[in-house]
């Protein structure tokens, strides 16, 4: 069953590398993506397809699940709240979906179920981030536990987060030796067509870019 394993692909940076690493470690591997309403969906779709194509899982699934975006508050949902550039210490940014990772996982472990998946892996990460509280190791060690009180028993599963404690600059430094194509990744909060460079998740991903002393393969609208 740990030969099996379940990738969460949004198609972004940490998901890239995060796959890598899973169809490295695993003899077989199935991707997930799940589409929630958010204001880049028509992108990280596109993005999920690319990497799909480039590390050909055994299976991918694509899941539905608007009423996320009819639960809204988060700016990545609701086309009336601007996105936050820049979060107070301390405190959640807008960008945050309530209890998005619980969402995911559960769709996740229920395929796992299914397919005998021993497996999830997710792109978290908690040290050099955003700060979303579902991205902490204590909510994925709970929600794992979670997981295996709720499912039939016949097998554990496991979710692993290899990114957890790595910054971004070690993240970009990994998918470089893993080989990983960065140019079909997408991080954009905001921008479906050309990345925006200014919304929090840009800000990081050019920032773990420039700290590891490599060129960012995507356009910016704003300069890099």
């Amino acid at each position: 069953m740990k030969d099996r394993a379940i990738v969460l692909l949004s198609g972004g940076m940490d998901s890239l590398v995060t796959s890598a690493i899973a169809v490295k470690d695993c003899k077989e591997t199935n991707f997930l993506h799940v589409k929630y309403g958010q204001k880049t969906e028509e992108r990280e779709l596109k993005a999920f397809s690319e990497i799909k194509d480039h590390f050909q899982p055994v299976d991918s699934l694509i899941c539905k699940i608007g009423y996320l975006k009819q639960i809204g508050q988060s700016s990545l949902l609701d086309e009336n709240l601007p996105i936050e550039t820049e979060a107070e210490k301390g405190r959640v940014p807008n960008t945050y979906v309530p209890f998005r990772n619980a969402h995911l996982l559960a769709i996740a472990a229920s395929w796992a179920e299914v397919i005998s998946a021993g497996r999830i892996y997710i792109g978290a990460v908690e040290e050099d981030s955003s700060g979303y509280p579902d991205c902490r190791e204590s909510f994925l060690s709970a929600f794992e536990t979670a997981i295996n009180q709720g499912t039939k028993g016949l097998f554990p599963i496991e979710i692993i987060a290899p990114l957890l404690h790595l910054t971004k600059k070690e993240i970009v430094l990994l998918g470089k030796e893993l080989n990983v194509p960065f140019q079909h990744s997408w991080s954009c909060y905001q921008e479906n067509e050309i990345a925006c460079g200014k919304c929090g998740s840009c800000q990081l991903r050019l920032k773990a870019f420039r700290e590891a002393g490599l060129i960012d393969p995507l356009p910016y609208l704003l300069g890099k």
